[in-house]
C-alpha cells in the first residue's frame, strides 16, 4: 500500500511541488506538461503482459531505456517547455526506478 501510495504521489503531487517552487508564475501549465510527460508509459502497451510487477521498467521499455533516458538528460541544457518535458521524464524514470529498486516485490 505504501508502494503505491508513494508511486502515486511522485508522479501525481510531487509536480505540483516541482511547479509551484520552479515555476510559480507558470505553475498551472508546467503542471500539465509534467502530468503530461506520464505518456511515455504508452510503450508498456508493446510489452507481453503489458504490467508485470516483478519486470523493471527502466531499461525494458524502449521509453524507459537507458538509451532514452540520456536523451531526456541532454534536453535538460534547452529552454523553455523542453526543459520541463526532460524534468517531467527524468521524474518519471527515478520514479519507475525507485517503485522497483527500494520495494519488494
Amino acid at each position: 500500500m505504501l508502494k503505491t501510495c508513494t508511486h502515486y504521489f511522485l508522479h501525481l503531487v510531487f509536480p505540483v511541488f516541482i511547479a509551484l517552487v520552479f515555476y510559480p508564475k507558470n505553475w498551472k501549465k508546467v503542471y500539465l506538461i509534467l502530468l503530461a510527460t506520464m505518456l511515455v508509459d504508452l510503450d508498456h502497451l508493446f510489452a507481453n503482459p503489458i504490467f508485470d510487477p516483478s519486470r523493471e521498467s527502466i531499461g525494458f521499455h524502449f521509453l524507459h531505456s537507458y538509451y532514452a533516458i540520456a536523451v531526456y538528460f541532454l534536453l535538460l541544457f534547452f529552454k523553455g517547455n523542453v526543459r520541463i518535458v526532460a524534468i517531467g521524464l527524468l521524474l518519471h524514470m527515478l520514479t519507475d526506478y525507485q517503485d522497483f529498486n527500494f520495494w519488494p516485490h
